[in-house]
C-alpha cells in the first residue's frame, strides 16, 4: 500500500483490491466491502482488473477478498463487530521503524474503496470495526512506491510477539500483539480468516508482496498480519 490520501482500486468478480498498497503501478479498483451487518448497496464491477496502460503509472492495491455479510470464523461466529470506539490517527510498529498516519478509506460513489494515496500513510477500511472494538479491524498500506520503499515495506519481518501501537484521534492506545505473517496469491485470499467475525478485538495489517508482474502492473501478492489486542 501507500503514503499519502485516497486512490482507487477495481473489481475482479468477488475480489476487493484494497487499491495503493503495493506501489510501483497502475492504481487498481475494487468491489465494495460489505458491512458485517448489512450488504453494500453499490453495484459492483463484475469484469477484471483493468490492464496496464500506458499512462503514468500510479500506485498498484492489494487485492483483498471479502467475505458475504455475517460470514462466521472462529467459536464466535454470531458476534457482530463493535463500531464502538475512536477511530484511529496514528499506527506504530516499533520493530520495523514504522510511525505513520491512518487515513480514513470509505467507499466511491460508484462502490470503489478508497486508499491512501501517500505512500507514508496508510488506511483504515471505515465499514469494520475500529482497532479496539471487537472484530477485525483492517489497516493497509504500500509496500513501495515508484522511486522507493513505502511505509509497509518491513512488514514481512514482523514476528509473533511484535507490538503494533493504533493511537486513536481522541488520543487513547490499543497495543496489539502478531499473532502470525501469512502470504497469499491475490486470488486465493483468505477472506474469512481476515474479515470473518471475531469474539475479541484483532488487528490485520495488509500490504502486497511476492513477485511483481509486469505484464499486469501488479504484485502477485498480498501479505496479511494477524495481530491480537494485548
Amino acid at each position: 500500500m501507500t503514503r499519502t490520501q485516497a486512490a482507487r482500486t477495481t473489481v475482479a468478480a468477488l475480489a476487493l483490491v484494497v487499491g495503493a498498497a503495493c506501489g510501483g503501478s497502475e492504481a487498481t479498483r475494487s468491489a465494495p466491502p460489505p458491512t458485517a451487518d448489512a450488504p453494500s448497496t453499490a453495484a459492483p464491477s463484475t469484469g477484471p482488473p483493468a490492464p496496464p496502460t500506458t499512462a503514468a503509472p500510479a500506485q498498484d492495491g492489494p487485492r483483498v477478498i471479502r467475505p458475504e455479510p455475517g460470514t462466521p470464523t472462529g467459536p464466535a461466529s454470531t458476534v457482530a463487530p463493535s463500531p464502538e470506539g475512536s477511530s484511529p490517527d496514528r499506527v506504530a510498529i516499533p520493530r520495523i521503524g514504522v510511525d505513520a498516519p491512518v487515513v480514513d478509506l470509505g467507499l466511491e460513489p460508484d462502490g470503489a474503496l478508497e486508499v491512501p494515496t501517500d505512500w507514508d500513510a496508510t488506511g483504515w477500511y471505515t465499514g469494520g470495526p475500529v482497532p479496539g472494538a471487537r472484530g477485525p479491524a483492517v489497516i493497509a498500506g504500500h509496500v513501495d512506491s515508484t522511486s522507493g520503499p513505502a511505509v509497509f515495506f518491513d512488514l514481512r519481518d514482523l514476528s509473533p510477539g511484535d507490538e503494533i501501537v493504533v493511537t486513536g484521534d481522541d488520543g487513547s492506545q490499543q497495543t496489539f500483539v502478531v499473532d502470525r505473517t501469512e502470504r497469499h496469491p491475490k486470488d486465493a485470499f483468505p477472506t474469512r480468516a481476515v474479515y470473518g467475525l471475531t469474539s475479541d478485538p484483532q488487528l490485520r495489517l495488509i500490504t502486497c508482496d511476492g513477485a511483481f508482474d509486469d505484464g499486469t502492473g501488479h504484485y502477485v501478492d498480498n501479505l496479511v498480519v494477524f495481530a491480537s489486542l494485548r
